[in-house]
C-alpha cells in the first residue's frame, strides 16, 4: 500500500482527524475539526486531503454492537457520500466500534483533566481506527504473501 490515508471520526460537535505516514504504517492524529457546517467541514477536509496528498480516506462507521446500521451510521454514510462528491480519491466506510470507548478509556487513565480528554477524544479515537485498519492491512498482506510461499 502506497501513499497516504486520512481517518475521520465524524462526530456532531467535532471531527477526530488522522493521517498515516506515507509507507502506510503507523497513524499520527491531527487537530480536531471544530463543526461550523458541512460545507465549510467538507472544504476542510479537502484542503487536508491535498496537503497530505491522501490516497485514501476511512470514515468511521459507528454500527451498532452487533453490527447493525444506527442512526449515526446513517448519518455518517452521508457524510461519506458528499466526501465522494468532493474528492479524488476513495471514500471508505470503516467499523469504528468501540474506538471512542477505549479513546476515552485511555485518555481517563493518562490522568489528563476531563476538559483536555474531550478535545483529544476525537483525535485519538480518529487515530485507533486508522491504526487498526493500518495493522489490518498489513495483516492480509502478510497473510497472502506466506500463502503464495506454501503453494
Amino acid at each position: 500500500m502506497a501513499g497516504r490515508i486520512l481517518a475521520i471520526d465524524f462526530g456532531l460537535k467535532r471531527i477526530g482527524l488522522a493521517v498515516s505516514d506515507a509507507l502506510g504504517l503507523t497513524a499520527q492524529g491531527l487537530p480536531s475539526l471544530e463543526r461550523t457546517g458541512r460545507q465549510d467541514d467538507l472544504r476542510h477536509i479537502r484542503q487536508l486531503a491535498d496537503d497530505y496528498s491522501v490516497e485514501r480516506v476511512l470514515v468511521g462507521n459507528p454500527l451498532s454492537q452487533n453490527g447493525e446500521e444506527t442512526a449515526m451510521s446513517r448519518r455518517v454514510a452521508g457524510f461519506a457520500e458528499k466526501l465522494r462528491q468532493r474528492l479524488s480519491c476513495p471514500v471508505e466506510l470503516w467499523d469504528e466500534r468501540l474506538t471512542s470507548a477505549e479513546a476515552g478509556r485511555m485518555l481517563r487513565s493518562s490522568g489528563i483533566s476531563i476538559e483536555k480528554r474531550r478535545g483529544a477524544v476525537d483525535r485519538v479515537a480518529a487515530t485507533l481506527l486508522l491504526q487498526n485498519y493500518l495493522d489490518r492491512q498489513a495483516f492480509e498482506k502478510e497473510r497472502a504473501r506466506s500463502q503464495g510461499e506454501r503453494t
